[in-house]
């Protein structure tokens, strides 16, 4: 089971995942989707959240990742919490608007 927030800024990324804390959510579980890598970056620096790995997307679509372009990455990224591609794909549009993703997990595949 996931949760999934669209949110503006770090400021509300921060009160988001300080809810989601509270809620029993865990550090570990929360991820960050910002179009731009720099920023998406910076954000999982400044709120302490974790960023998609090989645990969550498995070895072939880490590497498969370096292929690919940024949108089809966080796609596939969303895709390895637990989205559809229809999800996927429809947050990937709100990223493409400048906002930010927030997802949260209890059950990382």
């Amino acid at each position: 089971m996931y949760q999934v927030h669209v949110i503006e800024n770090g400021v509300q990324a921060k009160e988001k995942i300080d809810h989601l804390l509270t809620s029993g959510y865990s550090k570990e579980n929360i991820y960050l989707f910002a179009h731009d890598k720099d920023r998406s970056e910076h954000l999982t620096e400044n709120t302490d959240t974790e960023a998609i790995g090989m645990k969550e997307q498995g070895i072939l679509d880490s590497v498969g990742n370096m292929f690919k372009s940024r949108g089809d990455e966080l796609r596939t990224k969303m895709s390895s919490l637990g989205l559809t591609k229809t999800e996927a794909e429809q947050y990937e549009k709100d990223l493409d608007k400048g906002k930010v993703v927030l997802v949260a997990s209890n059950d990382v595949n």
